[in-house]
């Protein structure tokens, strides 16, 4: 950041994130313009709760004044709206933080997914949030003034930008006389916005955008006057929201379009929500929760250490955002708000982490979010395929983290499977042991790091012959799945790439009868096969699960998965060495050719272990020396 200073001010550049941002406000969310007032009246009313929060240890931070509001004013002749708080106000350095930078995780591999096209960019930066900046939508110059609670009078600051001539990019900070706390955002209107200078209109936001904020909204009341044949402005205040907690009123008040803006003031969103649960649980614990599904990921779900959480109260007092204990990981992205009558005032982030109160409301929140999408499964599927689509890996988290749920869970996930042979995941277990076969006992999988590369497996071979479903599963997460989830409804699920193959009573004795039939005339064969390969297998062995290809790779019952050991390996785990096993195809012509071959049998061996490994997902070890044996075995035969 760079800094020129002068005897009373000091020029600094916006965070280069924050030009971009800045930009997209102007030319790609002009469209939905009248966000900027809901997410302002929004930050006024977070900083009215800090204020609230942090007055519960010092009071002193009032300043006898405990009536805590946000004002909305205009003056027609300046061509300016602002809107003002008492609340907790920012110091010097938290201006600088707060309106100059992003300090958000993930911010430079968002704005890499900017497209120019602004619809889509505009769809991008609801998820991202907008927040103060959003100002410039309507506005070409903003100016804030500030002063953090407790701090005195001539310690209050100065900030302004304007987004026209050669200062654009740049803004100013400086030092002011502030006699009352809190933040008061004046907003210089473009020329086009002269609408927006009027209290009807401005009323009519509020009360669209804003109704549920807690906080009072007040503005000056207007009357009729009689010689200006007009509406005038009065000396009178007069409250234009409903300014009471919307969680806390029944359900039957609550319309669906007030649910749907209430979300986009608690998540930050400015789409509306896919689903939401509104709940009181009474008895030992009483406690009152608004949880909401959104429509679409935010930006940095896949960073876990970001704090993803919904809001928590005590009495409807504000105590923090981003309660992440009231939410296991696996549900991050939950937003809303969960209101208690039994935790202390006092309550912080370490009492929380050995609360069991908050075990309490944390198993209840979960058991209502997961009875919801049961819900959407069961009852809303279209709904459920979009809740799909934007968070179902994160939702299979959930299998090893919540054991307690683990089957509800399991019955959420879907599955791209054998039996529609495409990339959608759209197959639950449950769908899954309704088709299966008279006679098969077992969920049948493979995983693999790609869909096509799990849908090609040689081991689906003699499963696609029979018309045996098999999931497919290509998503990273879907190993953790399967390794903490044995079984499903009774029915054990089955790697088809670990193990001897068992078909159970889907195999008929004439075909066991001709593996071992054939396992004994091959014997020589396989030792050969064995002793050519040496420590790269731990057996070589026959197999009827291949019809199409002359071997594959599988892994012994109890040593970890191929796919698996790769993912460790790639994450910069060490883990054990497990061989794994070499399976041919007994009446391949490679196979029946190896039989009586003996100049370039040691060739063959191997071009048919790194085929079969390549095939499985692996990586060839020395990739030249592989393409060299195959160009030695052609010549070869073309010699032949």
């Amino acid at each position: 950041m760079t800094v020129e200073q002068t005897s009373s001010a000091q020029t600094l550049n916006f965070q280069a994130e924050v030009k971009q941002l800045l930009h997209l406000m102007i030319h790609s969310l002009y469209s939905n313009r009248e966000i900027f007032l809901r997410e302002l009246v929004s930050n006024a009313s977070d900083a009215c709760d800090k204020l609230r929060f942090e007055a519960l240890e010092n009071g002193g931070l009032f300043e006898d004044d405990a009536e805590l509001k946000i004002r909305v004013s205009f003056d027609k002749a300046a061509r300016t709206l602002t809107v003002a708080d008492n609340g907790i106000g920012m110091n010097r350095d938290e201006v600088v933080t707060n309106l100059g930078t992003i300090a958000k995780s993930g911010t430079k591999e968002f704005f890499g997914r900017l497209t120019g096209d602004q619809k889509k960019d505009a769809h991008l930066i609801g998820q991202f949030g907008v927040g103060f900046y959003s100002a410039f939508i309507v506005a070409d110059k903003v100016t804030v003034r500030t002063r953090r609670a407790g701090l005195a009078a001539a310690e209050g600051v100065k900030w302004e930008c304007a987004m026209t001539g050669d200062t654009a990019g740049e803004y100013s900070v400086e030092a002011i006389d502030k006699a009352s706390r809190g933040t008061e955002i004046t907003l210089h209107l473009r020329e086009d916005q002269d609408d927006l200078l009027a209290t009807w209109k401005l009323r009519s936001i509020i009360q669209k955008y804003s109704d549920h904020i807690l906080q009072p909204v007040v503005m000056k009341k207007e009357s009729w006057d009689e010689e200006k044949k007009a509406q005038v402005l009065t000396d009178e205040d007069e409250t234009v929201n409903k300014a009471n907690a919307l969680w806390a009123r029944a359900k039957s008040e609550i319309s669906e379009e007030e649910y749907a803006e209430f979300y986009k003031h608690v998540g930050h969103d400015y789409e509306a929500p896919l689903a939401w649960t509104h709940s009181k649980a009474e008895g030992r614990h009483e406690y009152t929760q608004l949880l909401y599904v959104p429509g679409h990921a935010p930006f940095d779900m896949w960073d876990r250490q970001a704090r993803h959480g919904v809001k928590l109260y005590v009495r409807r007092v504000f105590i923090m955002d981003d309660a992440e204990k009231l939410m296991p990981l696996y549900l991050r992205f939950v937003r809303g708000v969960v209101d208690s009558n039994d935790l202390p005032l006092n309550v912080s982030r370490e009492i929380l982490q050995e609360s069991k109160d908050i075990d309490l409301l944390r198993a209840g929140c979960t058991k209502k979010v997961l009875g919801m999408l049961e819900d959407l499964a069961e009852n809303q599927k279209d709904k459920f395929a979009t809740f799909w689509k934007e968070f179902g890996k994160v939702l299979k988290e959930g299998v090893g983290e919540d054991h307690s749920n683990k089957e509800k869970i399991a019955g959420l996930l879907r599955f791209a499977s054998t039996q529609a042979d495409t990339a959608e995941e759209t197959v639950s277990l449950a769908d899954y042991i309704g088709r299966m076969k008279d006679g098969q006992d077992k969920i049948y999988y493979v995983t693999a790091d790609s869909f096509n590369a799990a849908r090609n497996s040689p081991h689906l071979e003699i499963f696609r012959k029979k018309g045996i479903e098999v999931l497919l599963l290509s998503d990273r997460v879907d190993e953790w799945v399967v390794g903490n989830l044995s079984e499903f409804d009774g029915k054990p699920l089955a790697s088809v790439a670990k193990g001897g193959l068992d078909l159970g009573k889907l195999e008929d004795e004439a075909e066991k009868a001709a593996v071992e039939k054939e396992s004994g005339e091959l014997k020589d064969l396989l030792d050969k096969m064995k002793g050519s390969l040496g420590d790269k297998v731990k057996e070589v062995r026959v197999t009827h699960r291949l019809t199409d290809s002359p071997a594959c790779l599988v892994a012994d019952e109890h040593d970890m998965g191929m796919n698996l050991a790769r993912l460790m390996k790639a994450a910069g785990q060490t883990m054990p060495m497990s061989k794994p096993i070499l399976e041919i195809n007994p009446a391949h012509p490679v196979v029946l050719r190896l039989k009586y071959e003996d100049k370039q049998f040691d060739e063959w061996a191997a071009v048919l272990f790194d085929q079969a490994l390549l095939a499985e997902g692996g990586t060839l070890d020395d990739p030249a020396s592989f393409v060299k044996r195959i160009n030695q075995l052609m010549l070869a035969m073309n010699a032949g």
